[in-house]
């Protein structure tokens, strides 16, 4: 109870509490940015989708909720209201200038299932957030490729550009926007166990 009977206001959200301070801008990261029940409902609602919306990709699957992303433009579609409560929660946090997103991917890694480093280019421009489930991973940054080259699949070569790790929580928010979004690689390796490391933060 506040002194001399003054009501406590009640604390405001500022995003930028969440800014990743050892990593280049922009990287927010909130852990316990839903409850276990929301998690629990979350991972039901994802598990039970017919079969037909899932795609089944060489190391892993996805849905994809709000349309196909072109780079000619999208064509959208309904998103159903068990994910729109969370846009609406995610946008709350300012992170799209009071936009709300407007398409989800759901990936699905499984133990030892990954992603190789990659740039999300312009379908996704300006910022990606994501609400992991389930489990922790390791978000794996790399510094850019060499000018001209478009794709390097020697492991190796990506290990020397590898210069920052997040530990992810499960049911935590992560931003990622400007540099860490436009300029460096993110990939998540294909572990059965994570290693912390002296790159890693969270």
């Amino acid at each position: 109870m506040a002194e001399n009977g003054q009501k406590s206001a009640e604390k405001e959200f500022s995003l930028e509490e969440f800014r990743l301070k050892s990593a280049p801008d922009t990287i927010y990261y909130i852990p316990n940015f839903i409850s276990e029940d929301e998690e629990e409902f979350l991972l039901r609602k994802v598990n039970n989708v017919p079969k037909p919306k899932w795609t089944q990709l060489s190391h892993r699957r996805l849905q994809n909720w709000g349309g196909l992303p072109h780079e000619k433009g999208m064509v959208t579609e309904n998103i159903p209201d068990w994910l729109t409560t969370y846009m609406e929660k995610i946008a709350g946090c300012g992170a799209f200038n009071n936009l709300k997103p407007n398409h989800v991917l759901v990936n699905e890694y499984t133990a030892g299932q990954g992603i190789m480093p990659h740039l999300d280019g312009s379908l996704y421009w300006p910022t990606v957030s994501t609400i992991s489930l389930g489990s922790h991973t390791l978000l794996d940054f790399y510094q850019p490729l060499n000018e001209g080259v478009e794709c390097e699949t020697e492991s190796s070569q990506f290990e020397e550009r590898h210069f920052l790790s997040i530990f992810v929580q499960p049911r935590s928010l992560i931003l990622v926007k400007d540099d860490m979004y436009n300029k460096y690689l993110h990939g998540i390796k294909e572990n059965c166990e994570d290693i912390i490391t002296d790159k890693t933060c969270s």
